[in-house]
């Protein structure tokens, strides 16, 4: 076996695969005899043979190998499918691809080495067959690829064969920038009428959604009926708000589709659907294709919109493909070129949850997105074809929007705060017109907590810095101040000088460099000196604390000696920057008024973006801080909780500063958003909280704000057609230490291999589910039985729950992120172990809304989180699974959490473990 950095295959070999398992690696050449490799030998093989594998991160990360850098010997079939099939989805194993490839599921290295073999042969061939996007492009960057020293690029140049030569010079292929087609101006949306939906509109509606051979049940009809009554004004003009609990399996999504399509058809746009995960917003865009089966009627009439920061921004993508193009062979050049590929097909430029690959992992996306707010809109070159503004132009005009929480409830906030400073934001929508439909209801509060929050820390106030002052001396950097955005635009001496001034004034902010200035006690500017004194505060609070993945905290009062006048200082500079940015902000506006029939489309856009940056700064965020400076020597107030804060990552000072949170955020939201709705529906299966002796609406009101309403809400509840008492079981292990690693991986070990895979385990803390993965994932590969996880395997969440949906035997570890965003029917999702309650964390914000709410507070979250975790184990009629709890303390008043006439038993792990295997026979 070469092990020599020189290649020595030609552009008809294919090199031996690599198999990668936990603790067991093994190699096979193509058709040849299947070798298992120490684990030495298979990570020298790994850094410095030929080799051909299914992705290089997830492998290096399994091997305890340095992700090699690009070079001609390492073959990631990964790479190939995503520059032959760009944005296509793919399970990235063996398994998925074998299933790409028409193939049956591989079982054990044999097979799977067979699958890659045949799949990198099937992708091939599709390039010698013209089977693929935009050949052209694809045929230059394959020479670019080739001289960046890919691994492929002899074997796709072989591919295409005489094409090559035929196409002649077609540049680098890199520059998507010109390729993609330009979008067009429309002419603003009309206002939405006012026809409401007849009961059989709705009804007939929903029938024909359900299709040809099925039949809506009638609590779908009755469900859809309800939520058609969100979409008419309430009693006297009232907003009207509707609480509507669905049990899974319902049909919920078609259940406000229906109405939703109808209403939209007669009125025009209006209606935002929003989802709290990305998970949902793409399972509701697969339902959409229902209402819309035509395809270029679908695109026309329905929209996806997240926020800026999600998408390609091209500007980006240019100057990083410049630099890559000067940097050392392969640095850089090849990850460019198949993000280039995607970027041609993709069907709307969102990086983040969209139809990128998250699995090719080539660590630039955050580099190319707009996460900063440097965007200069109509002053960029490549404005025309920006994917940003196609998004939200087709958004205006779309029937329906899909949207996420967080961009629904922050834009509505800058909508309120800048009013009257202009009418509208207008960069998604007018929300006084506006219909919401908030499906995953439950986690509105959280998502209020979240838009309507404030920080006042070191990282933030140096990040204002950066956006009005830009760079200021960074080799290499992309940052452009808001001399670069704004000066062009100032005509009048007015905005010249406050331009300037603000320039000048924001040297006020922390500059690059202040964790060291902070930690050594040589502040430079009022704003860094109160950090400084605020990160000694925050230390002589946890004296003995350790640094974890979690910030240290600290309560404001009793202050520190000297932080109150840092505290006035630091508020002194803050008002000499917000005058400037005002004054500016108004003179921008003020050409719009003025030069209203001289400024092209273009240019007004330009101005009222720049405007739009300048007034959400100067309006919003500058007076939230100074009110929290404020608010140190001021009577504190139940309406808010304020505290410091001291964040470590990997050991050293990240962040420092002060927080803001709404006790109840849930008002901000209903005054923001509900309060100036024409009607929304806020809708989930698990909106209640049902304790023993409470039906559970007094808590869906308190969390997603109906409570602050003036008229009430209606209520609905529409119970599952599972039978949940016959096709799942609850246990809660009683004779298991929890505090023993040892005995808990155990449990997980062994109940895992009594349900044959398809398990979930679920984790309160990182450190407790990376060491149970490094003590079970090599008996369970062993066994047969992969294992994943979050937080070890080089993976996002959501790649993860596909190669576990994909994977009847596969089993998965994971915390929050994946008990929310995981919908796995059928019995690839048939057991779920939860290492302790998930009890809140005691912060200093947790404890002001106990203290606001009661002590029932933190059983409503644990019940609601418990509920959540419950919902994913049963998504068909058919499924079966089983519930356990590896915490004998588990209190009795939280198992109301779970659906009535579910049998709960505590029992010891050898009970359980029989149980498992007896309930789940058919599944392994």
């Amino acid at each position: 076996m070469s092990v020599s950095a020189e290649s020595s295959l030609t552009s008809n070999d294919l090199p031996p695969a690599l198999i990668v398992h936990a603790g067991a690696a093994f190699v096979a050449a193509e058709g040849g005899e299947i070798k298992s490799l120490d684990a030495n030998a298979a990570r020298e093989l790994f850094e410095r043979g030929e080799v051909l594998i299914c992705h290089k991160g997830f492998s290096a990360r399994r091997l305890g190998a340095k992700r090699p850098p690009a070079r001609e010997s390492l073959f990631d079939i990964l790479e190939l499918f995503a520059f032959v099939r760009p944005a296509e989805f793919c399970v990235p194993t063996p398994a998925g691809l074998a299933q790409i490839a028409g193939l049956e599921t591989p079982h054990g290295p044999v097979a799977e080495a067979a699958a890659l073999h045949h799949a990198a042969r099937m992708l091939l061939s599709d390039l010698g067959g013209g089977n693929t996007n935009s050949i052209d492009q694809a045929i230059a960057l394959t020479r670019t690829l080739a001289r960046a020293g890919w691994a492929w690029g002899p074997h796709v140049a072989g591919a295409f064969g005489p094409k090559m030569a035929e196409m002649g010079a077609q540049g680098s292929g890199l520059d998507v920038w010109m390729r993609l087609p330009e979008w067009e101006e429309r002419g603003p949306a009309p206002p939405p009428g006012t026809q409401g939906v007849a009961p059989e509109e709705t009804a007939s509606r929903l029938a024909a959604l359900v299709g040809t051979g099925g039949e809506a049940r009638e609590v779908q009809k009755d469900y859809a009926q309800l939520a058609a009554t969100a979409l008419a004004p309430g009693p006297d003009g009232n907003t009207s708000v509707i609480l509507a609990e669905a049990g899974t399996g319902l049909g919920k999504t078609l259940g406000y589709l229906a109405p939703a399509s109808v209403w939209s058809e007669k009125n025009g746009p209006g209606i935002w659907i929003s989802t709290y995960t990305k998970n949902l917003q793409r399972q509701i865009n697969q339902e959409l294709s229902r209402v819309y089966p035509d395809p270029a009627e679908k695109a026309r009439w329905t929209a996806i919109r997240k926020g800026r920061e999600n998408y390609l921004c091209l500007l980006n993508f240019q100057e990083a493909a410049m630099r890559a193009s000067t940097a050392l062979r392969g640095l850089g050049q090849i990850e460019m070129a198949l993000i280039a590929r995607w970027a041609l097909a993709s069907r709307d430029g969102d990086m983040i949850g969209g139809d990128y690959p998250a699995w090719l992992e080539t660590g630039l996306e955050y580099q190319l997105t707009d996460r900063r707010g440097e965007c200069i809109y109509s002053a960029c070159p490549h404005y025309r074809r920006c994917v940003i503004e196609k998004s939200v132009r087709k958004a205006r005009h779309a029937r329906l929007v899909v949207a996420n929480h967080a961009l629904v409830l922050t834009q509505a906030a800058l909508d309120r705060a800048l009013t009257p400073a202009h009418e509208s934001s207008q960069e998604d929508l007018s929300d006084r017109r506006a219909r919401y439909i908030f499906d995953e209801g439950h986690h509105l509060f959280d998502a209020a907590d979240s838009a309507f929050s404030a920080h006042l820390t070191a990282l933030e106030t140096s990040e204002l810095r950066r956006w009005i002052r830009g760079p200021e001396g960074r080799r290499g950097s992309r940052a452009r101040g808001l001399l670069e955005r704004a000066g062009e635009l100032t005509t009048e001496v007015v905005a010249q000088e406050a331009l300037e001034a603000a320039v000048a004034a924001a040297r006020s902010l922390p500059l690059d460099g202040w964790t060291t200035r902070v930690i050594d006690g040589t502040p430079q500017g009022p704003a860094e000196d109160l950090f400084a004194l605020v990160r000694l505060h925050v230390a002589a609070q946890n004296k003995n604390a350790r640094y974890t993945s979690y910030a240290l905290e600290a309560t404001a009062e009793p202050l520190m000696d000297g932080i109150l006048d840092a505290a006035i200082s630091f508020d002194s500079a803050l008002q000499g920057l917000a005058k400037p940015l005002q004054i500016l902000a108004k003179e921008l506006r003020q050409r719009l008024d003025t030069e209203a029939e001289d400024l092209d489309s273009p240019a007004r856009a330009r101005i009222e973006s720049v405007a739009r940056g300048i007034e959400r700064r100067a309006h919003l965020l500058i007076p939230a801080w100074r009110d929290m400076l404020a608010a140190l020597h001021a009577p504190k107030t139940d309406t808010f909780v304020d505290w410091f804060s001291l964040e470590h990552q990997y050991g050293r000072l990240f962040d420092v500063g002060m927080h803001r949170h709404w006790i109840d955020p849930t008002e901000p939201f209903a005054l923001n958003v509900l309060d100036r709705a024409q009607g929304t529906l806020i809708t989930s299966a698990t909106l209640r909280d049902i304790a023993p002796d409470d039906d559970g609406w007094e808590s869906a009101e308190i969390r997603t704000g109906a409570n602050h309403m003036v008229g009430a809400a209606a209520r609905g509840h529409f119970q599952s057609p599972f039978d949940y008492a016959a096709n799942t079981r609850v246990i809660v292990v009683n004779d298991l230490n929890k505090n023993d690693a040892s005995q808990t991986s155990a449990a997980f070990r062994e109940l895992f291999c009594a349900a044959g895979g398809g398990a979930l385990g679920l984790f309160t803390a990182i450190q407790r589910l990376r060491a149970t993965y490094d003590l079970i994932a090599e008996p369970l590969e062993a066994g047969g039985l992969p294992l994943y996880a979050q937080h070890v395997d080089a993976m996002d969440a959501g790649t993860l729950v596909d190669i576990f949906r994909a994977d009847r035997h596969a089993c998965l570890l994971g915390t929050d992120a994946v008990r929310d965003g995981i919908d796995v029917p059928g019995d690839s999702l048939r057991l779920i172990v939860f290492d302790r309650v998930p009890w809140p964390r005691p912060d200093i914000l947790h404890k002001a809304r106990r203290q606001r709410f009661g002590r029932r507070y933190d059983d409503v979250l644990t019940r609601l989180r418990l509920k959540q975790a419950f919902g994913r184990l049963i998504r068909k009629k058919d499924d079966r699974g089983i519930f356990v709890m590896l915490d004998a303390a588990t209190p009795t008043r939280l198992l109301t959490a779970f659906p009535e006439g579910v049998e709960v038993e505590r029992i010891g792990l050898a009970d359980a473990i029989s149980r498992v295997r007896d309930f789940l026979p058919s599944c392994r």
